[in-house]
């Protein structure tokens, strides 16, 4: 890869992490064949009990494959999956990988108006989902390029009697029933799966240039971009990954699957690292203390990758000393930022390690992490991984600042995106000579770890969520008693951050924050809605009119900060 071994953080390096990888220029599907070749009666996934080997998953992704194709599926078509941590969703995505689609995750928590849009975008002809989303899909679909829906239940992996059981749950938690026929355009996957062949056709794959996947980012303006990354981006990305963790033992070790696949952190450091290294999954559907604690208590999961507000979640349990947790051995945080505390009473809690990374949808998406077992510097996002470099550039240039001078973090590598989705512009303006600009503002120090000290992007990072404050903004203008709104992102102590509206009515019109709280809950996904409403008269702007969001943010941290005083004092 021509790195260049002068580097100041590879001193930091130990022994076992390469400064260069040869990576396995094949299609990201390959390995979910190699592991299921080596050990066809390995568990793959653990699910609610149910368990599935590796050559159980293979056969049932090639039936997934050999089924979109018989109903018309060609290379390069989108395939959206909207699925938490399931069984299907592992099927469905490397299925459709081996059928020669690219991936489309979509998150399951989509509005109607969400999920149309990105179906819009993205073109998807196929689209996988729970049965208690088929609605939504359904309401969407004849605005969209989906020609089939393939449908499917928690409870179809469920072990007995647990599948019985969960119907009746469902109703009770969603209030809702849904038993889709399997015929037309909609495709029940069990029956799916029982008609199916083993039988697909197997396309070419140029690894460097074609895409796996189209993940989803909103940036720094406007509406949600697809990121398009190619098998390369993302076999490179996870190679890395498999490094890091050189401790790690091939086809030795449990893996807790709670970030969801939905998300790129989860998907690489999770599933694609799991596949690659013939691990055993244990996935986590929705995130639940109680739930989590006593599935690591049970299934010793030795690999963690999660986010703070997971780890604060569980440090947080008031019976968290009756379970054991000794198991873990190695996880790494991102997201967010992982506070110095959270890191230390974990670590004491499970005797593992807990580390902080960093990255971006963009970069498949890990650039950054400190070292799992040594040389570790809190406070910081790490070292650059293999075959990473990483510059701090003036901000609007591309003039690199020395050591210790904040300015913005550039990155450039082998998992870096090949850029966005039919928007030739913004591509443009997010790479410059092959570099990646994150947004991020931060600086190097001389032993060549990073420091990320605010962002350049409004973007709102709320219990791992990234949140577009433009999205939410549009919804708020579109309300007929509202004249001015703007969405910020403030401090919280669990969340990192939190998303607070702050709202300007037309003359005459009265609302409540519960009347606005409804009218969003309608028209946006849970996490995007915001916690905190404030009523105004006016809104802080700059003498063009611009509404000044960062002046917000600062009056609230000071508020902050005088009732912290005050409640001391």
């Amino acid at each position: 890869m021509g790195v260049d071994l002068s580097k100041p953080w590879f001193k930091n390096y130990p022994e076992e992490v390469p400064r260069s990888i040869e990576y396995d220029k094949r299609p990201l599907q390959d390995f979910l064949k190699d592991a299921a070749e080596k050990f066809p009666d390995k568990v793959a996934i653990h699910f609610m009990g149910k368990e599935l080997t590796y050559e159980e998953v293979f056969n049932s992704a090639k039936k997934f494959a050999s089924y979109l194709q018989g109903l018309g599926l060609e290379k390069g078509d989108r395939v959206a999956i909207m699925l938490p941590n399931t069984p299907q969703s592992v099927i469905s995505y490397y299925g459709a990988l081996l059928g020669g689609a690219v991936v489309v995750q979509t998150n399951p928590l989509y509005t109607e108006r969400e999920l149309e849009y990105q179906l819009k975008d993205s073109g998807a002809k196929f689209l996988v989902c729970l049965d208690i989303l088929l609605p939504r899909a359904n309401n969407v679909k004849d605005d969209t390029d989906l020609e089939h829906i393939i449908v499917t239940g928690i409870k179809d992996y469920l072990p007995f009697p647990k599948n019985l059981v969960y119907p009746f749950i469902q109703k009770r938690e969603y209030n809702i029933v849904v038993k889709p026929e399997h015929k037309g355009d909609t495709h029940v996957w069990t029956k799916m799966l029982e008609e199916a062949s083993t039988d697909y056709t197997a396309y070419d794959v140029d690894p460097q240039e074609d895409l796996a996947l189209l993940q989803y980012t909103g940036g720094t303006t406007g509406f949600p971009k697809g990121v398009m990354l190619t098998h390369l981006n993302l076999v490179s990305n996870t190679q890395m990954s498999r490094h890091w963790v050189y401790k790690a033992e091939y086809a030795n070790e449990v893996v807790l699957g709670i970030l969801p696949f939905f998300h790129v952190y989860g998907m690489t450091a999770v599933m694609n690292l799991s596949v690659m290294m013939a691990q055993k999954m244990v996935l986590v559907p929705k995130f639940d203390v109680d739930t989590v604690l006593k599935l690591i208590e049970k299934q010793k999961p030795s690999l963690f990758p999660g986010a703070p507000t997971i780890y604060i979640g569980l440090l947080n349990h008031p019976k968290l000393k009756n379970y054991d947790l000794s198991s873990i051995e190695a996880c790494l945080s991102g997201s967010a930022p992982l506070p110095v505390e959270v890191q230390q009473r974990f670590e004491k809690v499970t005797g593992g390690k807990l580390v902080e990374g960093y990255g971006l949808t963009e970069s498949s998406p890990v650039t950054h992490s400190n070292l799992i077992y040594e040389n570790r510097r809190a406070g910081t996002i790490g070292l650059p991984w293999p075959d990473t470099d990483a510059k701090i550039f003036k901000s609007d240039t591309l003039e690199e600042l020395p050591i210790g001078e904040v300015g913005e973090i550039a990155v450039k590598g082998p998992q870096v995106m090949k850029g966005y989705w039919n928007r030739p512009d913004d591509t443009a303006n997010t790479l410059k000579d092959g570099w990646l600009l994150t947004g991020d503002m931060g600086y190097m120090d001389e032993d060549g770890y990073f420091y990320v000290v605010d962002r350049k992007k409004d973007m709102i990072i709320a219990g791992g969520f990234n949140i577009y404050p433009r999205e939410v903004e549009e919804v708020l203008y579109e309300h007929e008693s509202i004249a001015e709104a703007v969405v910020a992102g403030i401090p919280d102590p669990y969340r990192g951050e939190t998303v607070k509206a702050y709202i300007v009515l037309k003359d005459g019109e009265q609302l409540t924050e519960e009347e606005l709280n409804q009218y969003c809950r309608e028209n946006l996904a849970a996490f995007k809605v915001p916690k905190l409403y404030e009523f105004r008269t006016e809104l802080p702007k700059t003498a063009v009119g611009k509404i000044l969001r960062r002046k917000l943010v600062d009056e609230e941290k000071e508020k902050m900060k005088t009732e912290e005083a005050n409640s001391t004092s």
